[in-house]
């Protein structure tokens, strides 16, 4: 593909986040301290779930794969954001923009699948557990993941290759502090109606088709935690999918509370605040979730430390 056929654009003009020029450098402390916290965290529950054979488990090989999905989705944006927070240049070139704009929907959409595959794992470990083991084997986790990959590719070139021929005209000014898809279409001076049915379509899909299935698998979970007599039996069952609910409940919530309850000033504002939010804030508060609320994860990390004392 010749993207530079399909545009008068070289380059895009990022604006970055609202702040006052002033409070850059606090800000810059601040994101750059969030995204270091945020590769070290979840390079850590890999690496846990890596060597530790306790954690050789379908729950945590999900998680395996979030951890990586969240890192790369901060690593995508916050490099750049971070690069013109600190400099006067703030261009970003054509190819890398629609490169950005591409993995930035491969890994939200990810995400999503991921999310959905983890909550099916809760549904099957506390509506089957006898047949847990049968059910959830190692192939079928590898195909599940392997899907997620694909759709999420195939999602992602569905709306990167229609935009990637699209003409922009004098206008290369992007009020935001990565290329979304949504400033890039604005600027277009060619008919976007085809781009337009695929977000409403392909993009609509891939966020409320997985989140149908998360309710669906809550729902029969729950109702399977009221049959439980004893109250041990329920908080094991709480605890067995708090860390996953809890990061569902942010980042659907985050995604909800823009699309569907918009508000009609400083939307674009409303925009960035919520990009921060699933872009920065979820990827970074992942691994305390799934840490500090799982006692494996905890006993992989000491395990871990007391290796790393020993070998010393």
């Amino acid at each position: 593909m010749r993207w530079e056929n399909q545009s008068s654009m070289s380059e895009f003009l990022l604006l970055g986040l609202p702040i006052q020029l002033e409070q850059q450098n606090m800000f810059f402390t601040l994101f750059l301290v969030m995204y270091l916290t945020t590769m070290l965290g979840n390079m850590l529950i890999i690496l846990l779930i890596r060597v530790d054979p306790c954690l050789h488990t379908p729950m945590y090989f999900f998680l395996s794969h979030l951890a990586f999905t969240d890192f790369s989705l901060s690593s995508v944006t916050v490099p750049k954001m971070l690069m013109n927070m600190h400099s006067e240049d703030l261009f970003i070139s054509y190819a890398g923009c629609i490169t950005q704009m591409y993995f930035f929907i491969f890994f939200i959409d990810l995400d999503n699948f991921l999310l959905t595959t983890m909550a099916y794992d809760r549904y099957v470990a506390i509506c089957h557990p006898l047949h847990y083991t049968t059910i959830m084997r190692e192939g079928l986790c590898t195909l599940l993941v392997a899907v997620s990959w694909i759709l999420s590719c195939a999602s992602a070139l569905s709306h990167t290759i229609p935009l990637a021929h699209l003409s922009f005209c004098d206008d290369n000014t992007i009020p935001h502090f990565f290329c979304d898809l949504a400033a890039l279409l604005k600027l277009s001076c060619s008919d976007i109606f085809l781009n337009e049915m695929i977000i409403f379509t392909v993009g609509v899909a891939v966020i409320t088709l997985p989140l149908i299935c998360i309710l669906i698998s809550y729902g029969h979970i729950g109702t399977t935690i009221l049959k439980v007599p004893s109250t041990k039996g329920i908080c094991k069952a709480l605890s067995t999918c708090g860390s996953h609910l809890t990061v569902v409940s942010l980042y659907y919530g985050t995604i909800i509370g823009l699309y569907l309850f918009p508000s009609s000033n400083n939307s674009n504002v409303n925009n960035i605040i919520a990009s921060v939010m699933y872009i920065v804030v979820t990827p970074l508060l992942n691994p305390f979730i799934y840490s500090l609320r799982n006692r494996d994860m905890k006993g992989a990390l000491q395990r871990l430390f007391n290796r790393v004392i020993v070998s010393s």
